[in-house]
């Protein structure tokens, strides 16, 4: 049996003490994008439910599975960048032209929408555009490091 009463609890004296710490800087360094995975998954969620929240589910049927299948797939790589975010970043660009796409889907899919309908839609796609640019720029800086 080994005796590990000699161990210590600090590595400071250990010969690879600063190489571990600059790795974990590099790891940890690009995580100041976490703030952002949070608005892109709520914005998501928001896109799926809106048709029931704006009452448009009867008016605008193809408009409703729409944007349900667009926010489910936002809200996916947003729990993506957070589970993984060294490889889903990547897709950064993805979720703004998502967020472009449910922009001018109002006219696309829908057929004749209201006014709310599409200031709904050009609300949370503005939003997804915004925050995927968040994410990419976030991205490319973490990669420049």
């Amino acid at each position: 049996m080994s005796n590990v009463s000699h161990a210590r609890s600090d590595l400071s004296g250990h010969p690879d003490a600063s190489e571990m710490r600059a790795r974990y800087d590099r790891v940890m360094g690009g995580r100041d994008v976490a703030l952002v995975d949070a608005p892109v998954f709520l914005v998501g969620l928001y896109c799926a439910v809106s048709p029931w929240v704006l009452h448009f589910t009867a008016s605008q049927p193809a408009l409703v599975t729409h944007n349900l299948v667009m926010g489910i797939a936002i809200a996916v790589l947003a729990l993506g960048f957070t589970v993984m975010p060294a490889r889903m970043y990547g897709l950064s660009w993805a979720i703004c032209a998502m967020g472009a796409w449910i922009i001018v889907s109002s006219w696309v899919v829908g057929s004749s929408p209201d006014a709310g309908v599409v200031i709904n839609n050009i609300i949370v796609g503005g939003l997804t555009v915004l925050l995927g640019m968040v994410c990419a720029g976030a991205a490319a800086r973490t990669r420049t490091t």
